[in-house]
């Protein structure tokens, strides 16, 4: 099945909902930083990313150190940004909120 990429005005319009992620790679994907107490909290919360993600079969790119968790999302089906970005980074600020 074929995904599409969000065009620009799509783009701005997923930036504009979700301030707190920022453009990376020239525009292909958003990224954002999570911030815990401690390295515990952190991994609770990639846990209950991994669910989710799994569930939406959308995985982000990430990595953790310490109270730290960095979170990239781009579909690679897509060459960039799709629809299934704006799920995952609605998903991911709910469970952080």
């Amino acid at each position: 099945m074929s995904v599409e990429r969000l065009n620009d005005d799509e783009c701005a319009a997923l930036l504009a909902a979700h301030p707190q992620w920022s453009v990376a790679r020239g525009g292909l994907a958003i990224e954002r930083r999570f911030t815990f107490a401690d390295f515990s909290e952190a991994w609770g919360f990639m846990a209950r990313v991994a669910l989710l993600a799994e569930s939406q079969d959308h995985h982000p790119e990430w990595s953790n150190v310490y109270n730290r968790v960095d979170i990239t999302l781009t579909t690679h089906d897509a060459g960039g940004l799709s629809a299934r970005d704006a799920r995952m980074a609605k998903a991911i600020d709910t469970l952080f909120s």
